[in-house]
């Protein structure tokens, strides 16, 4: 089952600022977005275990929706108060509260609050495939993120790059991104279709 979960670049490229002056500016000027992703999964040794495709959409703060489209469809959604996982071809339904599903999760770095320094390290990380990349490192150590990754390029965010505990690491890449389209609320509304065996957590 796919995860929200993003990703980390494993060689560091120059010193560069402008990586979290452009964090800075993302935050202060996106309140929602819309774009395609492209997400593979790598083991440890960066054999890929996993390919998917999708819409992701956001309404900071704390609201999102995730649909993979591709290779099997699943849903997740944000709905500010809880966090919903939808796999269609096993009509499950995952729920659990928003707030710990957050709290230092790559998740937060997109629809949490502005305020990310509480919850993560920021560094910049340099320059590496054009992009300027930013390091956030939890400050938590309940997570399965060692570090996430966010690159930035002409268009704003294009890529973001997760490894987790197990060493696997997670990269989605961003095309078509329009920032701050006008998104209905209802796309942040989740109810479980009739049948779905629901399980809370």
């Amino acid at each position: 089952m796919h995860k929200l979960v993003f990703l980390l670049c494993l060689l560091p490229g120059l010193a560069s600022a402008a990586a979290t002056d452009a964090l800075k500016v993302f935050l202060d000027q996106t309140q929602t977005l819309k774009a395609r992703f492209a997400q593979t999964v790598l083991d440890k040794n960066l054999k890929t275990l996993q390919q998917a495709q999708g819409v992701m959409q956001f309404s900071r703060p704390g609201k999102f929706r995730w649909d993979y489209v591709k290779p099997y469809e699943q849903t997740i959604v944000g709905d500010g108060s809880r966090l919903w996982i939808h796999d269609k071809d096993l009509n499950q339904v995952t729920v659990r509260k928003l707030d710990r599903a957050l709290g230092a999760s790559p998740a937060a770095l997109l629809a949490g609050s502005n305020d990310l320094e509480r919850d993560f390290t920021l560094s910049n990380a340099g320059i590496k495939d054009g992009l300027d990349w930013l390091d956030a490192v939890p400050k938590s150590r309940d997570t399965v993120f060692e570090r996430v990754r966010m690159g930035f390029g002409k268009s704003g965010l294009e890529a973001m790059e997760l490894r987790d505990q197990f060493g696997q690491v997670t990269v989605i890449t961003f095309t078509d991104v329009e920032r701050n389209p006008r998104i209905p609320a209802e796309v942040f509304r989740f109810t479980p279709p009739q049948g779905a065996d629901v399980i809370s957590e």
